[in-house]
């Protein structure tokens, strides 16, 4: 950062000699971005630099690294010849440095666990992110509000799951206190869960629930966190990555409150290889990001796409992004030449250069920039060369990522999982209370079955037990024993005993 309050994201060279500082307000990074260009073209280092300058600046960052190139930032970079070159070309000293950064990872694999429960998805969200119809979101809405009610925590998809069932297995009391509800709803809703499950929802949903301040903080020296998610085996499973995504913005929007322009954005999100989010996320998610991006910024929230192309990002999303930077793109096929004048027509133009003959012609680390100004509005586009991380470039070692995951400021927080009394018990009790009386009188000796015996022996003409023994049963007394046990088990304590005040009664008569 520098102390003008703005990072130093490259320089553009002037025809007359000396460079021209491309940079980004920091008070203006809250309006969004877009780094794009085609594959081996540098927005991966783009993206760094920018994340560097972040957390100089006491900026907190999320990035999801798909690569694991990002890891880099925890570890001082090399005074590389190239690296070196760039920096004297756009006189600027090469400092390497190291960051301080927190690896998460949906899975634990890679980094802290990130878990929410269920009820804090909510219905809603939950019902956008499963697809449901009007119809299918209504009942998910009843068994919400049946838990609620009745005080039953619904934290993981266990607790959800017996929360189903529980209503499939009273439609009719249920439809009757809180509206129609039918068993092909409930089990619509559960085939949707199944696929969430099974790419690893499970391992999602749970407690510990992540608690979003730890994504706002500051080291010692005051540089802002660089929270970096392991997002490889993520982006293979679009619905989990979407659940997360839902869940983290919807959270965003309740706790944060109204702060308009700040002088810095409280935090900044980076979305890595944007493309394959857009690609198959289901349009609640685009919904969602959408909504984001319009109305986060009065947050103090900034949120930046990478992506390959342009065309990539949705046009209401694509409309937000402020803040530009891009990367060389091929104009081989159709599309490229579409995506080629489409980016060379949201920039304002520069009489000094053809721009969209500029975009098939930059060379690796070298963009088109353009940064709003004082007053909002967006500079005019120049050619420039990207500036060098300070950062490794490239993905850490495991030994060093193992370190840094021992050292962690939210070490041991997050990292095992906690199974408190949910839904799932409360309802698995339930069930199990109509066995626990026959149970307790199998095991007391003037309980029930105490009963049945001497009842039972004055009918049959059994001998009475010696006392601390009990006389061995006949064949009738075990049968009807064994009759009424299962009785009592299916229908509850009252219930049962008077079945077997029937039975006793109709056998004495006889």
């Amino acid at each position: 950062m520098q102390g003008d309050g703005t990072i130093l994201v490259g320089k553009s060279l002037l025809k007359g000699g000396g460079t021209k500082p491309e940079a980004l307000t920091l008070r203006l990074a809250n309006r969004h971005g877009l780094v794009a260009g085609a594959t081996g073209t540098g927005k991966t280092v783009t993206l760094q630099v920018m994340a560097e300058g972040f957390s100089n600046a006491g900026v907190p960052v999320f990035a999801a690294d798909i690569k694991g190139d990002l890891s880099g930032l925890a570890a001082a970079g090399e005074a590389k010849p190239h690296f070196v070159e760039r920096a004297e070309q756009l006189g600027i000293p090469y400092e390497p440095d190291r960051f301080p950064v927190v690896f998460w990872d949906l899975f634990g694999d890679q980094g802290h666990p990130i878990r929410a429960t269920v009820i804090e998805m909510g219905p809603l969200v939950l019902a956008r992110l499963l697809e449901l119809n009007d119809t299918q979101e209504g009942v998910l809405n009843i068994a919400f509000r049946i838990a609620d009610d009745n005080e039953w925590p619904v934290l993981d998809l266990k607790d959800l799951r017996a929360l189903l069932l529980y209503v499939s297995e009273n439609l009719k009391a249920i439809s009757g206190q809180y509206g129609n509800a039918s068993a092909a709803s409930v089990g619509a809703i559960q085939r949707q869960l199944l696929m969430l499950e099974n790419q690893g929802a499970d391992q999602f949903f749970g407690e510990p629930a992540l608690d979003l301040n730890d994504f706002m903080k500051t080291d010692r020296e005051g540089r802002g966190i660089v929270n970096i998610l392991a997002a490889d085996k993520l982006m293979q499973r679009p619905r989990l990555y979407a659940a997360f995504l839902l869940w983290m913005l919807s959270e965003l929007f309740e706790q944060l409150p109204e702060v308009g322009d700040l002088d810095k954005p409280k935090l900044v999100f980076f979305f890595d290889e944007a493309h394959l989010l857009f690609d198959d996320a289901p349009k609640a998610l685009l919904d969602a990001v959408e909504q984001v991006v319009r109305l986060i910024r009065s947050k103090g929230v900034g949120v930046y796409f990478v992506t390959q192309n342009p065309l990539d990002v949705p046009e209401s999303v694509l409309g937000q992004l402020g803040n530009r930077v891009q990367h060389a793109l091929r104009a081989f096929t159709p599309r490229d030449q579409r995506a080629v004048k489409s980016a060379a027509e949201t920039f304002r133009q520069n009489p000094g250069f053809d721009v969209a003959k500029a975009i098939t012609e930059l060379g690796v680390g070298e963009a088109l920039m353009s940064f709003l100004e004082a007053k909002g509005t967006p500079s005019i586009v120049e050619r420039a060369l990207v500036a060098p991380p300070q950062g490794r470039v490239g993905p850490i070692t495991p030994a060093e990522r193992a370190s840094l995951m021992a050292n962690s400021p939210v070490r041991g927080k997050y990292d095992a999982a906690v199974d408190n009394e949910s839904a799932y018990e409360i309802l698995a009790k339930r069930k199990g209370l109509d066995s626990a009386p026959a149970e307790a009188a199998q095991q007391a000796e003037g309980g029930l079955t105490g009963m049945l015996g001497g009842l039972l022996g004055s009918v049959f003409g059994s001998k009475p037990a010696a006392k601390g023994r009990r006389p061995p049963q006949t064949l009738a007394e075990q049968v009807i024993g064994n009759a009424a046990r299962s009785m009592a088990r299916k229908v509850g304590t009252e219930v049962g005993n008077a079945i077997l005040r029937n039975v006793l009664g109709g056998l004495t008569k006889r």
